[in-house]
């Protein structure tokens, strides 16, 4: 509930459907929300680049540098549930 409450109050008057602001909240309980602050993914949000926004998901899949596949399946995951229209049955986050 935690994360729920830091991603809304950093959103303020942002609109997101609910499948974006799911993905942006898995997102940020992983990475942290001072990293979704001052990530591109938040900035292109912010901007309206949803488009772009959902790219940035994929290029948080390193750990010290280093490309994790566990990392990588996530983002696809939290990138697909951006992207998924609100009338669509979203893909399940799990894992």
């Amino acid at each position: 509930k935690e994360t729920v409450n830091q991603v809304r109050r950093a959103l303020g008057n942002v609109i997101l459907n609910d499948n974006q602001f799911s993905a942006l909240i898995s997102f940020t309980y992983n990475v942290g929300i001072g990293q979704l602050r001052t990530s591109t993914l938040f900035h292109c949000i912010f901007m309206g680049h949803l488009e772009d926004a959902a790219k940035e998901f994929l290029r948080w899949n390193k750990v010290d540098g280093v490309v994790c596949s566990d990392l990588t399946k996530r983002r696809d995951k939290e990138q697909a549930l951006f992207l998924t229209p609100p009338t669509v049955t979203p893909p399940v986050m799990t894992g």
